[in-house]
């Protein structure tokens, strides 16, 4: 079942709430939230959607239908925003792939902000590759993404 609600949460912004039982069909949730998005974005948002909606799913939640995930969308002007939550334990958020901390050739210390790359890490590797802003929160059950869009910007990574 998905519940979907509209409250505004600041002056002249208004958050639409969608909340869903821990699956991995999320073919509608897809739907609703790019309803309001333009249509050539699609593709690109579709997929860093769905990675970030089945971390929260399949390692946030374990998969336990039990469990919720909460989405709230908003658009300021140009900017899509999600928030994604889980009701998962948390996990330390990775650092963005590409401000990893450069440290000298002949050191032997490791970075220990940013976890070793792993196969599982490619949704998030994704994730930062389409979104614009990403951010979790300190406990690592919440993420959120936004997307700028401007008729300057840059043409979506799929077309």
């Amino acid at each position: 079942m998905i519940a979907i609600s509209s409250r505004p949460r600041q002056i002249g912004q208004n958050w639409v709430t969608i909340s869903f039982a821990s699956t991995l069909y999320l073919y509608p949730i897809l739907d609703l939230l790019l309803a309001d998005v333009p249509k050539h974005w699609h593709p690109e948002l579709r997929l860093g959607l769905q990675e970030a909606l089945v971390n929260a799913t399949k390692h946030g939640n374990n998969l336990d239908p039990t469990k919720k995930i909460l989405v709230r969308f908003s658009i300021v002007k140009d900017h899509y925003w999600w928030i994604i939550s889980d009701q998962g334990h948390g996990f330390k958020p990775p650092c963005r792939p590409n401000q990893k901390k450069q440290l000298h050739a002949d050191s032997p210390e490791k970075d220990t902000n940013c976890e070793e790359e792993k196969e599982c890490g490619r949704g998030i590797y994704i994730i930062y590759q389409v979104f614009d802003y990403i951010e979790w929160n300190s406990k690592g059950t919440e993420l959120m993404l936004c997307k700028k869009v401007r008729n300057n910007s840059r043409l979506p990574l799929v077309r």
